[in-house]
């Protein structure tokens, strides 16, 4: 297969990827490499379990060092009840990433292209095995789906005789066979011998066990052609982010009448992309071998940085409305000629890193994803993916540097040139508070609810409205004699949006601008009373695990197949099943988004009769509804895992949000969905199947 051949076939797979066709299957897990470590594997002495993941390329892991409560699955080590060994601490995530999300509203840790997670436990006897079970999450933001992961460990060893340990490890072995297993999780690590730290891998014939063969073929499976493209095609995507995109108007007023001779200011605009490409690869490479991608992460959610990035546009927002001009201090700006004329090209550099600066709050992310390839040492990936990145973000400002004439001909005052530049100040205005309200989320200062936000930009925007049909004239612009048909069409859009926002103040979604505003959860006042109200059902019965479980929005609902299947036919409804979970990010966007919308909520309240199948449920049932699951001989005993078995076994999938609608013979009555925000489409999913349903009955 020619290098060719894999790029095409790398591009392919990532559409694949992201498409509703791979969603409806079986997405494999990461590859485990699971092993014991010790300096000296020695009866009464701590070791080390090593569980080491290749997670697949766009997929991440969910660590266990933050709140278990903000939502998402937690990383956890089970283990059997044995007397081989003992667990002598709590499972350790090694170094994993950190960031603030959004959506759970908290602080969350989780890996990225590898993982690891260690395991100390205290050898019991001179041969026998450490077994027990890891639980994870995994899930993606290209296409929402989380999955949860279930991996069996059983590691053989061999250990030394200790005789002075022998009689107090017999009686901690009595006693951990008549333990709860609880408390042998929760056992101390303070039983640890000092010596006892992880120094070594110990002899792999007597210590080492993997569950899977080593990783191999990481090039094979992620071409570096492939990735380049995929980096420039992200360099390009961040032109369009609102803290790249006003940049070009300062780019046009730093090269305009720079240098008399044309062949100069070509020079130098070449200069201004080459420093470009350079600071991204120099600087991003750097950060990557000396801090990894948590420092993008750091970048865009401490208050510093985004506290200095709301200073910088509001500045940048005062000179665009005229208030003063930006301009370098005289004396370093003539220290900046002279060497300009002498060849020297300081300034033309220090332009670059300004915008490579102030940008990197927004491309941060799209950086931070690229420069995750360098974990685990890996250094020429993410140069060349960083070079890439840099060579589409710098074309359209050299393009502008080499011809800045383009704009430089417009009427610098009263005229086009001057209206953009107050309707850039307006926008930068407005998006500078993007910026506080990061801040203000990550570290709970309540200054910018999403009410106080949503009056900030109704003033601004309305203001913009209000200059677009020359009631407002500021500095530099000429009296408007009359208004041309574009501005008017743009003061109206502006004053439309300015209408979409006015209901957000009583709590309304303003389901376009959820990537902008802060979320619903901080709006001080609203009007929607509904909720996340409790479920009720038509009839008296008692809902399984109703006490423990929710369906939102007052929809009816139960938790239970077995009981919703019974309420389904009694009623004369369809099924409608609902995977969903809760550390389930899609799950909680289609609620937000889709099932509040009214023709959908009407139908899901009226047409249907809803159960919700969580996943990652961990109540455990009694003995008698356990049972071994014949997808992965496993005895499955949390309502969880049964609904999971559940989906996989029936539905061939393992991914949520899954929708499925089922008649009283548990047949399929539409094709099933999964995550997608089009409300029109799902209305056409209820609809479709209720025909069918109704059809089938008659």
């Amino acid at each position: 297969m020619t290098r060719f051949q894999k790029n095409c076939l790398l591009l392919l797979a990532l559409v694949l990827l992201i498409s509703p066709w791979a969603q409806a299957q079986l997405v494999k897990p990461p590859v485990w490499n699971v092993r014991l470590e010790g300096k000296e594997l020695m009866v009464g002495k701590q070791a080390t379990v090593v569980l080491e993941a290749q997670i697949p390329m766009g997929w991440y892991v969910y660590s266990n060092d933050f709140d278990k409560n903000l939502g998402p699955l937690l990383t956890e080590f089970v283990p059997t009840s044995s007397t081989d060994y003992s667990v002598a601490g709590k499972l350790q995530a090694i170094q994993p990433k950190k960031k603030y999300d959004e959506v759970w509203e908290g602080d969350i840790t989780y890996f990225m292209g590898k993982g690891r997670f260690e395991q100390p436990v205290k050898l019991l006897s001179t041969t026998g095995k450490v077994t027990g079970s890891l639980e994870y999450q995994m899930c993606t933001d290209l296409t929402g789906q989380c999955i949860n992961y279930e991996l069996d460990i059983e590691i053989p060893f061999t250990a030394k005789e200790n005789p002075a340990a022998t009689e107090d490890l017999q009686k901690e072995a009595a006693t951990l066979e008549e333990a709860p297993l609880e408390e042998a999780t929760s056992a101390s690590p303070t039983t640890a011998e000092p010596d006892s730290t992880l120094a070594g891998t110990a002899d792999s014939a007597s210590a080492a066990a993997s569950t899977t063969d080593e990783f191999a073929g990481e090039e094979e499976t992620a071409s570096l052609w492939g990735f380049m493209v995929l980096a420039f095609l992200a360099g390009l995507a961040a032109l369009l982010t609102p803290c790249v995109f006003p940049m070009l108007p300062m780019t046009v007023s730093f090269f305009t009448g720079r240098s008399k001779k044309r062949s100069e200011g070509i020079r130098q605009a070449f200069i201004y992309g080459i420093s470009i490409i350079g600071i991204y690869t120099i600087a991003g490479t750097a950060v990557a071998a000396i801090q990894g991608p948590e420092f993008a992460n750091w970048l865009a959610t401490h208050w510093i940085p985004n506290v200095f990035f709301f200073g910088i546009f509001v500045v940048f927002a005062l000179a665009f409305l005229g208030m003063f001009e930006l301009t370098l201090p005289s004396s370093f700006v003539n220290k900046i000629d002279a060497k300009a004329e002498k060849g020297g090209l300081g300034g033309v550099f220090f332009m670059a890193f300004t915008l490579v600066l102030v940008s990197f709050s927004c491309t941060g992310p799209i950086v931070g994803s690229i420069l995750i390839s360098s974990a685990g040492g890996e250094l020429v990936k993410p140069v060349l993916g960083m070079f890439s990145f840099g060579l589409a973000f710098a074309i359209p400002f050299t393009l502008f540097a080499i011809f800045p004439e383009w704009m430089q001909r417009l009427p610098k005052s009263g005229g086009w040139l001057n209206t953009v530049k107050v309707v850039l100040g307006f926008l930068e205005l407005a998006l500078a508070f993007k910026f506080l309200s990061i801040a203000d989320l990550v570290y709970h200062w309540g200054i910018l609810d999403r009410d106080i936000f949503l009056a900030i930009w109704i003033v601004i925007f309305s203001a913009l409205g209000l200059y677009l049909l020359g009631k407002i004239r500021l500095p530099h612009d000429s009296k408007l004699e009359q208004l041309g048909v574009p501005r008017l069409l743009l003061a109206l859009i502006t004053f439309a949006f300015v209408v979409y926002m006015i209901p957000g103040l009583w709590g309304a979604p303003l389901k376009a601008l959820s990537g902008y505003l802060p979320p619903l959860t901080t709006q001080q006042f609203s009007l929607n009373g509904s909720g996340n109200s409790d479920p009720t059902n038509a009839s008296t019965e008692v809902v399984l695990y109703g006490d423990l479980l929710k369906i939102p929005h007052g929809i009816p609902g139960y938790f239970d197949y077995e009981q919703a299947l019974a309420a389904a036919k009694r009623e004369g409804k369809p099924l409608l099943i609902d995977f969903t979970g809760h550390g389930c990010v899609n799950c909680r966007k289609m609620e937000e988004n889709v099932w509040v919308d009214p023709q959908v909520l009407k139908r899901l309240k009226e047409d249907y009769v809803m159960v919700a199948l969580y996943i990652d449920e961990r109540l455990e049932l009694p003995e008698s509804k356990w049972y071994t699951s014949s997808y992965d001989g496993k005895e499955k005993k949390t309502l969880g895992k049964q609904n999971a078995d559940f989906q996989i076994t029936r539905f061939n999938n393992n991914a949520q949000p899954y929708y499925v609608i089922l008649d009283h013979q548990e047949k399929l009555l539409a094709a099933p969905r999964s995550y997608n925000t089009d409300i029109a489409a799902f209305v056409e999913f209820l609809d479709g199947a209720k025909a069918k349903f109704q059809a089938t009955q008659k």
